[in-house]
């Protein structure tokens, strides 16, 4: 969807007043942009709907860390949320303070938890007995003795995509309500960890705050017995809109249903997709037009490799020309040009009559594009840009072909 920083101004889509074709003209497409001014916006309308709880904000690296990004959201006072070593060290490079690092995810190694533990993050949110026991070991090696969050499953089963449901008992994710009584029961057991809190996810772009309301007070049930588990770690999942039809609730209405419950608690929230989805699009060239079986194919240079969402969920961006369409606009496919079937941005844009070179705008991509970038069909992954103030720069270059052979071994290297 298009907002206060990505408007169309002189009949040209602008970010912040830069116009987006001279971005592309300067940088080629595909090409990611970022709008600094959208994020720091999103920050604050989470930080207020959130202050009558004091409630200390982790950003979801895995939404995209750029660390542009990272350094930005740093900037701004947040914390981060890492479910991967590579994601805290990412951090940790951004300068973020470890104190202010949480370690979640499902299946942490023993090194990445090694690693986590001599850089002195904040916060394990834990999953598994196994992985309790594994990190209770790890600890006591080195004399620490860091914070525990208990991941609780709720069992309820949110109303998002099936692959980014995570509260419900058919998802790996977390331990059931008895599992996490009796490691409270048991926390003797494990003289190395401070078993103090419990986090609660159940997923990702919800759409009932009832849901995570229940999930809440699921979690403060299972902590009512332990006077001194008085931290709540809620996760994120605040959805946004990606086109106009959306009908999703906003941040201050969670805010507003859980406020009167965590009076008292140690609040925190782990948001990635709210604060940098919308602050991000996607540009594209046109490459080819045709009709084919009653459709306008709209062929580009960008493809699922730099946007796997609509490929991977059957999400749903708008795309909109980068000049304002004084022409009527009809259905198109636009698609890339990877050999797949699943390769389409959108199945059903709207958009005005189109030729070769034309530029188009995939919006909303800000979270889960370039962090899910790949590249099949050895396609080389684009470059971003950030634009901030009156000004932009490349926060980080196109791939290369080079790049793509550079950690592989010529075999045939020094033959004669």
């Amino acid at each position: 969807m298009l907002n206060d920083s990505f408007y169309y101004g002189d009949s040209a889509l602008c970010c912040d007043g830069v116009p987006l074709s001279a971005i592309a003209d300067a940088v080629g497409t595909p090409l990611y942009v970022y709008s600094a001014a959208r994020v720091r916006h999103n920050v604050e309308r989470l930080r207020r709907a959130f202050a009558p709880l004091g409630a200390s904000i982790h950003y979801s690296l895995k939404a995209n860390a750029s660390l542009a990004l990272v350094r930005l959201l740093r900037d701004a006072g947040l914390g981060m949320d890492a479910v991967s070593a590579g994601e805290i060290a990412r951090a940790l490079h951004a300068g973020v303070d470890p104190a202010r690092i949480v370690f979640a995810g499902v299946g942490k190694t023993a090194a990445e938890i090694a690693f986590a533990l001599d850089a002195g993050i904040g916060w394990f949110n834990v999953e598994s007995r196994d992985e309790l026991r594994l990190l209770d070991t790890l600890a006591g090696e080195r004399g620490l003795r860091p914070q525990v969050a208990l991941r609780l499953n709720p069992g309820i089963r949110a109303q998002t995509h099936e692959h980014i449901a995570t509260g419900h008992l058919g998802a790996k994710f977390g331990l059931t309500a008895a599992e996490v009584s009796a490691l409270l029961d048991e926390r003797g057991a494990y003289p190395h960890l401070r078993v103090a809190g419990i986090h609660v996810h159940i997923g990702s772009q919800l759409g009932d705050v009832a849901e995570t309301v229940a999930a809440v007070r699921a979690a403060q049930a299972v902590a009512a017995p332990y006077v001194d588990v008085r931290t709540l770690n809620i996760g994120g999942g605040f959805p946004v809109r990606y086109t106009e039809d959306d009908q999703v609730p906003a941040p201050d209405d969670f805010a507003r249903a859980l406020t009167p419950l965590l009076e008292g608690w140690r609040v925190l929230i782990e948001p990635g997709r709210a604060l940098v989805a919308d602050a991000g699009v996607l540009l594209v060239s046109v490459l080819y037009v045709k009709e084919q079986g009653g459709r306008r194919f709209i062929i580009t240079d960008g493809s699922m490799t730099d946007l796997l969402r609509p490929a991977l969920y059957g999400a749903v961006h708008e795309i909109v020309p980068l000049d304002h369409p004084a022409a009527e606009r009809t259905p198109a496919v636009v698609t890339g040009p990877v050999c797949e079937s699943a390769d389409v941005l959108h199945r059903a844009a709207l958009l005005p009559p189109l030729g070769a070179g034309d530029r188009l705008a995939v919006l909303t991509a800000g979270a889960y594009g370039m962090a899910m970038a790949s590249n099949y069909n050895l396609r080389t992954r684009p470059p971003e840009v950030l634009v901030e103030g009156a000004g932009w720069r490349v926060i980080r270059r196109r791939e290369t072909w080079d790049d793509l052979l550079r950690l592989e071994q010529d075999e045939s290297a020094g033959r004669s």
